[in-house]
């Protein structure tokens, strides 16, 4: 282990061998931290919060301190974080709620640029990135391989779907459809698939042509929300991503942005 003589790892923290801890940083009493994971120079990472392995933390960044929640009276709650993140300057990361499962959770493999906030009880999958200053009320789902643009503000309780786009600056308020590129400030609008994501994604050509069809159907025919789901699922697409974004809209109690 790797501690520089100004940092304050409490006793009972759980430290893999191999962690290396910064000039000035504090690590708490129930705080896990494993192997090659990287905490930079006046970093805290306090409260009931788990790391995996070879995440990077860089200065500054606060993580599993108490929710910024009223109703918070100190219960044991919380953070839970994957392998391989990148938690780069400023950003914040609080534990959960008791109104909530009690967990703050970060999948594997994400990117949170500078001054991001995730509140209480959000959960994000995995190869999600946050550009700068984007805001996270408490109880959002952000889905694997999702992108939310820089000072983006997400209201508590909305999803983001998988493989989505969200432009700088949008202010979201009802969850944003997987796969679709959504930008604001204002109107919020759904631009169609994220076709340059999906394709960096991996996602075969037949996909992509499914989804754009649609989301055609879905935003651009002046079918409502019920009849364009009956009009996709009419034309019997192939592709498990129609299926999904058909299930996403289902499943959303905060209504789709379209």
């Amino acid at each position: 282990m790797n501690v520089h003589p100004t940092a304050i790892i409490h006793p009972h923290a759980q430290i893999a061998s191999n962690v290396s801890v910064g000039p000035y940083s504090l690590i708490g009493e129930n705080v896990e931290l494993g192997d090659g994971t990287e905490v930079m120079s006046h970093a805290v990472v306090d409260g009931h919060t788990r790391m995996g392995k070879n995440n990077r933390v860089f200065p500054f960044a606060s993580i599993g301190l108490a929710p910024q929640d009223l109703k918070y009276n100190g219960e044991p709650t919380r953070v839970e974080i994957g392998d391989g993140n990148a938690i780069r300057e400023f950003v914040t990361i609080h534990r959960g709620t008791v109104d909530g499962d009690g967990v703050t959770r970060i999948g594997s493999n994400n990117l949170l640029m500078a001054y991001v906030h995730i509140a209480h009880d959000c959960k994000l999958g995995d190869y999600v990135i946050m550009a700068n200053g984007a805001s996270l009320a408490g109880h959002v789902e952000i889905q694997d391989h999702a992108t939310v643009g820089a000072f983006t503000m997400i209201h508590q309780f909305c999803r983001i779907g998988a493989y989505s786009f969200l432009g700088s600056a949008t202010l979201v308020n009802q969850d944003i459809l997987p796969y679709s590129k959504t930008s604001a400030p204002r109107p919020v609008e759904v631009y169609g698939a994220n076709r340059l994501g999906l394709e960096r994604r991996g996602l075969t050509k037949e996909d992509q042509k499914d989804l754009e069809a649609a989301f055609r159907l879905l935003t651009r025919s002046k079918l409502n929300t019920t009849q364009a789901l009956e009009a996709i699922e009419a034309k019997g697409f192939q592709s498990p991503h129609v299926k999904a974004l058909v299930d996403f809209i289902k499943s959303s109690e905060r209504g789709v942005t379209k």
